[in-house]
């Protein structure tokens, strides 16, 4: 006990010495990271400063931060070439459609703070890929920025514009995530896909899916995801696109959904997307429909 009391105390005074309040921490500047990345602002922070983030409060992240992703997967970053073209096609074919039907203030209010952009995609062990992801209505990850082209950008071909609408696609997915998780959508559009709902939706094609009501294979993990995939193919396609998909709808799906049925589902759902904007929002969707895709058609074609 006597040698053990020596020990702890012997133990204490090298604690106490090394803890000294008034001990300098040498070299602390030098630890790399410390206090934030800083780096000498370029014409891509003027951009962002300018065009987002003085007239929206909106911060965008497009140095790399392993920190704000899934350490889990292997991602690349985004190329410097790609971050205006892309943040000012976003500025074009999302943000001012909403502005013109909504208002300034709307957007202010609801479009996420920050934006953090990857060049890759996120590819998940089930096979399946993210492309985008929303995080409690403040953060928005966007993927895939390295394969961005648009007409206007060197080397577009019209195999691009996949890319294009993609992307978009997956921005007016997660925005719809923002608008039905400030004003729940109603609870009418649960309904009409009951008992149809699979966690192995992506074992299922796009036909198939769209033969049993739902718009897109992805619609059928959750009546959230098959409302905001609603508005988002919606919003992209435009008004004759979607037409031509519900109208295209020519045989039975999986589940003995007859065609009929299938256009009908569809129509029910499209119907209750209008009339949630139109009620929740005061948006006409029908003419935010239109200027969303006569954007994207100025970008691809």
């Amino acid at each position: 006990m006597k040698h053990s009391t020596i020990l702890i105390f012997l133990f204490s005074c090298c604690i106490m010495a090394a803890c000294r309040r008034d001990d300098a921490l040498d070299d602390v500047n030098d630890i790399p990271g410390l206090g934030g990345d800083t780096w000498v602002p370029g014409p891509i922070d003027v951009w962002i400063k300018d065009s987002l983030t003085t007239p929206l409060n909106v911060a965008v992240k497009y140095k790399w931060d392993q920190g704000e992703l899934d350490f889990t997967h292997t991602l690349v970053p985004p190329k410097e070439e790609k971050i205006i073209p892309v943040l000012s096609t976003i500025r074009q074919a999302w943000l001012k459609p909403y502005e013109a039907e909504a208002g300034a203030l709307f957007l202010k209010r609801y479009v996420p703070k920050h934006f953090v952009l990857v060049g890759s995609a996120s590819y998940n062990t089930d096979g399946t890929i993210t492309l985008g992801t929303a995080e409690g209505g403040r953060k928005i990850v966007l993927y895939v920025l390295n394969d961005f082209r648009t007409k206007a950008m060197a080397g577009y071909v019209p195999s691009d514009s996949f890319n294009v609408k993609q992307m978009f696609h997956t921005i007016e997915h997660e925005f719809g995530h923002i608008l039905h998780q400030n004003i729940l959508y109603p609870q009418e559009f649960k309904r009409i896909s009951v008992g149809m709902y699979t966690s192995n939706w992506n074992n299922v094609s796009e036909a198939n899916a769209r033969a049993d009501g739902f718009v897109t294979a992805y619609a059928m993990s959750a009546p959230d995801e098959d409302f905001v995939e609603m508005i988002a193919t919606m919003l992209v396609e435009g008004k004759q696109g979607f037409d031509d998909l519900v109208n295209g709808i020519t045989n039975p799906g999986p589940n003995g959904t007859t065609p009929e049925q299938a256009k009908a589902k569809l129509r029910q759902k499209e119907a209750i997307v209008v009339k949630y904007f139109a009620e929740a929002w005061k948006i006409n969707f029908y003419s935010l429909q239109a200027r969303t895709r006569t954007a994207i058609d100025g970008l691809t074609r």
